[in-house]
Formats: C-alpha cells, structure tokens, sequence
C-alpha cells in the first residue's frame, strides 16, 4: 500500500492496553501524568484528525470487550504515513517504551486499522467490531495491522463483501 494520503479516506485506529493496575493506582500515576502531553503531541502532529475524547480530555472513561481494565484508545489519521511518524517518531515513543510499567501483555490483537470516510468519527462500538474480527479472522481490508496494510477501498464495495452494513453509517453505542 502507498503511504500517500487518499483525500476521501482517513485511516482509523483502535488500540487497546490492559492496565497493570487501577488508574488512580500510585503505578500508574507516570502513565496518567503523561496522557496530557502525549495527546497534546497527537493533536498537533501532521495528519492527525480526531481523537476519541471524553469531557476530561482523554479516553481513559471509555472501554470495550467487556474488560473494565481495558483502556481504549481511538483516533482517525491522513495516512498510515502519519499515524507511523507520530506513534514511533515523536516524544510517544518514551511512553511506549513504558508500557511494561502500566500494561499487561495481551495475547491477542490489540490494535486494528481501517478506512473511514474523510471527516467520519468511528464509534467505541465499531472499533470493538473491528478488533473482534481481526482477531477471529486476521487481516483484511476490514480491519488490519500496521504490518498487513490495505489499500483505501469504496466502503461500500467492502460492506457488500462482508455482509455487513456500510460503514459509513455510524452505529448507536452501546
């Protein structure tokens, strides 16, 4: 897949952590102190478009897969291009390399990719979707990795494949 941005499409992502600990632990006291300025850096890094957000500022109030140690993160980038420079070149990096401090291991998929409409803010309820079945089937243009990219599509082309509604319509939380 190029990295070259697409003007239709921005790419959506879900990544999921699994706290070692409480939030308001002592532990985890670095990671939150830290959640301020990495969002800062997220919302001013190229590409960026949206975040998932409560009134607080961050995401740490919502969560997914029925796992309240589960903390969701979620945003929609111009291109894998971007979304790769901030989470792998920018001061995010030193949380990263944290993480062993505030997470626990997950086995299975903990972060799924894929194309919404340009200006579309995907739902906790389709990113669980979307994380739910890369797990059960793998990679595709549905939902994939940072190593298994796939090109933008029409979404209606893919909803037809799947079996699924459009993806453009948003779907109510839950």
């Amino acid at each position: 897949m190029s990295d070259a941005e697409h003007p239709e499409y921005h790419l959506a992502q879900v990544n999921v952590m699994k706290l070692s600990a409480p939030l308001d632990s002592a532990q985890l006291q670095p990671f939150v102190a830290a959640l301020d300025p990495v969002n800062a850096l997220a919302d001013a890094a190229p590409g960026f478009v949206w975040r998932l957000q409560s009134e607080e500022g961050d995401a740490t109030a919502f969560r997914m897969l029925g796992d309240d140690m589960l903390l969701v993160n979620m945003s929609t980038w111009t291109s894998l291009q971007a979304l790769n420079d901030y989470v792998y070149r920018s001061g995010h990096v030193e949380i990263m390399r944290r993480r062993r401090e505030f997470a626990l291991p997950i086995a299975e998929a903990y972060l799924a990719l894929w194309w919404v409409r340009a200006g579309e803010r995907p739902t906790v309820r389709q990113a669980e979707e979307r994380l739910r079945y890369l797990r059960a089937n793998g990679p595709s243009s549905f939902a994939f990795g940072v190593r298994t990219p796939f090109p933008p599509e029409t979404l209606a082309s893919l909803a037809s494949r799947k079996g699924l509604a459009p993806v453009s319509r948003a779907l109510p939380e839950s």
